[in-house]
């Protein structure tokens, strides 16, 4: 299989790269971490004026897809510039929805999701433990049970993470959607969309360590040189764009067996997961290396990308879980 992005890809990406470049995410994703979701909220409706959101949800709910090709451009970018909030959880909640065959909730949910008017956290333990991402900020937060849909009634307090920017808390109580092996279906399409989404946040978060670890390395000095001319500093960023080099290839056939709804989309999707995420997450340790002792500071704004490289690594599929996927028969 052959795939080049075309020029409507390339225009997308631009299109968000200069938007989130002039929105300066890393002051949103900070204030997100406090507990001030207006900055992140504000950006979220700006990438819903640029059809992000409307990519997941189909054009008889006010959408335009579903597209995974296009999500998967669009998520390189929102992982490049390390936009906060749920925004995974809304695309694979918006694909459980619209899988599910629940007129009355994907009414109710799917056009506000497509105009940005609803931030939506789904919560699938089977998939991607017990907590929900961001609950405190959802409209609305999804639960799998099983076989059973909640509609969940609270949240607990967001618990410790690894990444500040990513609030995780337990859903409480709950109001039951739908029951049954549809049920089951969806919650495995939407684990797939959010999968997707996540390796190519994950690719694009590498992809932004890098060029900061390079702009790094080319202005620092020592022994009166910058320390990129150095043999083993060039050997680990050549090493670290090889990784991500080959975890795009996949990411691209992921996205397009998903757009094809193949039988062997989940496969595909489970090797570009733990593809982009072991590179993003080696580009992390290459940044906090050669970035020395500022790289471990919280006042640096490449720590909101190198604390974030992990828990996408782990999110909605292990390195041993998707191996495991890859390799059954």
């Amino acid at each position: 299989m052959r795939f080049l992005p075309d020029d409507e890809h390339r225009d997308l990406a631009r299109a968000l790269d200069a938007l989130l470049a002039a929105s300066d995410t890393p002051a949103a994703a900070r204030a997100w971490a406090a507990g001030d979701h207006a900055p992140g909220l504000a950006l979220w409706s700006r990438l819903a004026e640029t059809g992000v959101f409307a990519l997941a949800v189909p054009e008889e709910h006010e959408g335009m897809g579903p597209l995974p090709v296009e999500l998967a451009f669009s998520f390189v970018e929102l992982g490049r510039h390390a936009a906060p909030g749920p925004l995974v959880e809304t695309v694979a909640a918006a694909a459980l929805l619209d899988r599910l065959g629940h007129p009355g909730a994907a009414a109710a949910w799917l056009p506000r999701v497509a105009a940005g008017k609803a931030v939506l956290s789904l919560c699938a333990p089977e998939s991607a433990g017990p907590y929900a991402l961001d609950a405190d900020a959802a409209d609305a937060v999804l639960v799998v049970n099983g076989d059973a849909l909640l509609l969940a009634e609270s949240a607990g307090p967001p618990q410790p993470s690894a990444d500040p920017v990513r609030r995780l808390s337990r859903p409480l109580g709950g109001t039951v959607l739908a029951r049954g092996p549809e049920v089951t279906a969806a919650a495995a399409h939407a684990a797939d969309v959010a999968a997707l989404a996540t390796a190519a946040q994950s690719l694009g978060l590498g992809r932004a360590l890098l060029d900061r670890t390079v702009a790094h390395v080319r202005g620092r000095t020592q022994f009166g040189v910058p320390i990129g001319s150095f043999q083993a500093v060039k050997h680990r960023l050549a090493d670290t764009l090889v990784a991500l080099e080959f975890a795009q290839p996949l990411l691209y056939a992921a996205a397009l067996a998903c757009a094809a709804d193949s039988g062997s989309a989940p496969r595909e999707i489970a090797a570009a997961k733990v593809a982009a995420g072991g590179a993003a997450y080696a580009a992390a340790r290459t940044a906090l290396q050669l970035h020395g002792a500022i790289g471990y500071t919280e006042e640096l704004d490449l720590s909101l990308w190198i604390r974030k490289a992990r828990p996408l690594r782990d999110a909605w599929g292990t390195p041993a879980a998707c191996r495991a996927r890859v390799l059954a028969p």
